[in-house]
């Protein structure tokens, strides 16, 4: 598959068959959107958390391709709510086959709230997600979180290659916390999110990987806009 980074946790992930699965997406008003990046087709959206540097594209961009939009319950139901067709409300523990890719939904530790004009709403809960391609090939997608023993169940029982982990820190896991994730998780490679996109992210992936070079992990820090088969 084809990973695109699009700043801050927003990733546009190409399958082999031709579909588009977007996580966390977040374009209008992003400082870290590539500029002048055109969505040109979204087959799925999988959002993490409805924090609105995660979800606040996910309004426009269903509007434009219609795609089928996975969120625990509470946030998928707001969505319903609010006109977006084809939502997959699910849970933690629960799989959605969407064809081209399995999305199982995963614990995270972290808030989840739904911006509404001036209102902060109840969002459900913030999760992951573990991705596995139909070849059987599995990636671990954190969300925001902070660090937590299960990250341990994860990778023993779903034995991820690849893990998207934040990195930034003061909202999520910071490199050192980071680090260790990658190390529970049992994975070969790590890519960095949710980093630099407003001052006080102050983790970079250059401390993730002078935390975890020396074991064996590798850090991919992508650029946007620039694609990265995996």
């Amino acid at each position: 598959m084809q990973i695109t980074w699009l700043g801050h946790s927003t990733f546009e992930i190409a399958f082999d068959g031709g579909e588009v699965l977007l996580l966390d997406p977040w374009t209008e008003g992003n400082p870290a959107y590539p500029k002048g990046y055109e969505l040109k087709k979204v087959d799925a959206i999988a959002i993490s958390h409805a924090h609105f540097d995660h979800s606040d594209a996910v309004l426009p961009v269903a509007q434009k391709f219609f795609p089928k939009v996975v969120a625990i319950f509470e946030t998928a139901k707001y969505f319903e709510n609010k006109g977006v067709k084809n939502t997959i409300p699910i849970n933690k523990g629960g799989t959605v086959d969407l064809g081209f890719v399995k999305l199982t939904m995963t614990n995270a530790l972290h808030s989840c709230s739904i911006k509404d004009g001036d209102n902060l709403l109840y969002g459900g809960e913030a999760a992951g997600y573990v991705l596995t391609t139909p070849n059987g090939r599995k990636a671990y997608f954190a969300g925001d979180t902070a660090l937590f023993g299960d990250m341990a169940l994860i990778g023993d029982f779903f034995n991820p290659e690849l893990a998207f982990l934040p990195i930034g820190d003061h909202f999520t896991m910071g490199p050192q916390q980071a680090a260790q994730a990658a190390r529970m998780l049992k994975v070969k490679t790590v890519i960095p999110m949710h980093y630099g996109t407003f001052p006080v992210l102050t983790g970079t992936p250059e401390a993730l990987e002078a935390e975890i070079s020396k074991d064996g992990i590798k850090v991919i820090t992508l650029k946007q806009a620039e694609p990265f088969n995996w």
